[in-house]
């Protein structure tokens, strides 16, 4: 199959394969955690990862499609529940059935060179179809592969490695060790370097479950949703520099805030205006909160690669929002970020069991945000070095990513792509003009690429 982009670019793919793994595995059913399996997840994401003709001395003369697609088959040995099928059990409760059926894999070439798409590998890339290719039946949550790949090869040696994952069965940390491991088959390793652990039950809820905590990431806000046609994708650069120019804008007290904690609040607050909801009408953010590590006590081990997250929501009537200072905004987002505990993560997944996992948050008003700067996806490396790029295809619906990205200065900055109603883009993007022509934000931002959806 060929698929012809604009400029006469053009991309021709094999047909689809199931990869499975090299090794008999276990036959069994697993079950998912009770974070993993909520409303919220059931989705599949999209990443690219862009990678110029570098490889190393021992890769040299090297297929990149081959060594994948074999390193893949080999990380499948020990990520074995990846090449298996979800199912539903009572309910709702999500389980992976292990039988090895594999996930898919597509191998295209394109006859052009990573310098020819320019601007178009940042979000929201205007060839994804082509990129990774939806295969018909595959895109469902129940009984599905719960991984696609494809690989495409480049004129100049490089190529684009793409993949979409079933967002139940692991977050962007769980598919980065996932990556790391397929990176250490590639390098002819017998086993990787960080080996997998399931326990999901650590995230499970209590016995019997209860809600000790309030949850705004799950209330039903009583307004219209955001209409889903006439979408526009743009991604916005923000400076390092800009950044910092910002953040004197802040009172004394809240200069020490993180860096994400004072763009998500700004985005917030601009993104409220160009929406125009009603004076008294919600606004809602949430951030998600990696909750491994010591902080949260949760006892989460090395090598576990389930959602090990929970969203972090605040709230604050329209009017006052748009009104008042930014630091007004990045306040109530420290507090939000501040109540985060491990009893706050037990009530989400108590929540989740009472609400037979129907639950799901709002979109009118709401802006969501995940920091993949510190996930590890541009430390990926098959061989060839280092992806120039590595991250989202672009935001999903009311989701929005802060990456790593460095602009054609080789300005180091944060890259988001944000979707919305194609007027209420015209109108973020006058705010950030108007804050950059008051010289208040001098540089913070530039506009990049735009792409109009007819639905997202």
């Amino acid at each position: 199959m060929v698929f012809t982009f604009s400029r006469g670019l053009l991309v021709t793919r094999k047909a689809p394969e199931l990869i499975v793994p090299e090794r008999p595995t276990p036959r069994e059913v697993k079950q998912i955690s009770d974070i993993d399996d909520q409303e919220s997840l059931r989705f599949q994401i999209p990443l690219l990862f862009f990678y110029k003709n570098d490889p190393s001395p021992s890769m040299q003369g090297r297929d990149p499609v081959k060594v994948i697609r074999e390193a893949i088959s080999k990380a499948l040995v020990f990520y074995y529940p990846l090449a298996g099928r979800l199912k539903e059990g009572y309910n709702r409760k999500l389980m992976v059935e292990c039988n090895a059926e594999g996930v898919l894999f597509i191998e295209a070439d394109a006859n052009f060179t990573l310098e020819q798409l320019g601007d178009d590998i940042q979000p929201p890339c205007p060839y994804l179809n082509q990129l990774i290719y939806d295969v018909p039946g595959s895109e469902g949550i129940l009984g599905c592969p719960l991984l696609l790949i494809q690989v495409t090869r480049l004129t100049c040696g490089g190529f684009i490695f793409a993949i979409r994952f079933n967002h139940t069965m692991c977050d962007a940390f769980g598919l980065v060790q996932f990556l790391k491991a397929i990176e250490d088959m590639a390098r002819g390793e017998r086993s990787p370097t960080l080996f997998p652990i399931w326990q999901r039950q650590i995230l499970n809820a209590r016995n019997p479950p209860q809600v000790t905590c309030i949850h705004h990431e799950y209330d039903e806000i009583n307004t219209n949703e955001v209409p889903s046609d006439n979408m526009a994708h743009k991604s916005f650069f923000f400076s390092l520099k800009g950044i910092k120019a910002l953040r004197n804008q802040l009172p004394f007290q809240l200069k020490d805030c993180s860096t994400f904690e004072l763009l998500l609040a700004f985005l917030w607050k601009c993104r409220t205006i160009a929406l125009k909801l009603q004076p008294e009408e919600i606004a809602k953010v949430c951030c998600i909160v990696n909750v491994r590590g010591k902080s949260y006590e949760m006892d989460i081990p090395p090598g576990y690669y389930g959602n090990a997250f929970t969203f972090s929501a605040v709230c604050s009537k329209a009017e006052q929002l748009c009104k008042n200072p930014i630091g007004y905004a990045v306040e109530l987002v420290k507090k939000a970020k501040a109540q985060m505990n491990e009893e706050y993560i037990r009530s989400a997944a108590d929540l989740m069991v009472i609400k037979g996992r129907r639950i799901k948050f709002s979109t009118r008003g709401n802006f969501i945000v995940s920091d993949l700067r510190n996930v590890g996806l541009g430390d990926v490396d098959f061989g060839w070095g280092k992806p120039i790029y590595a991250g989202t295809a672009g935001a999903v619906a009311v989701i929005s990513f802060f990456t790593k990205y460095q602009n054609k200065n080789g300005e180091p900055g944060i890259l988001v792509p944000i979707c919305l109603p194609q007027s209420a883009m015209e109108r973020l993007q006058e705010e950030l003009k108007g804050l950059m022509i008051q010289g208040s934000v001098k540089d913070l931002c530039n506009i990049n690429q735009t792409q109009i959806f007819s639905k997202l």
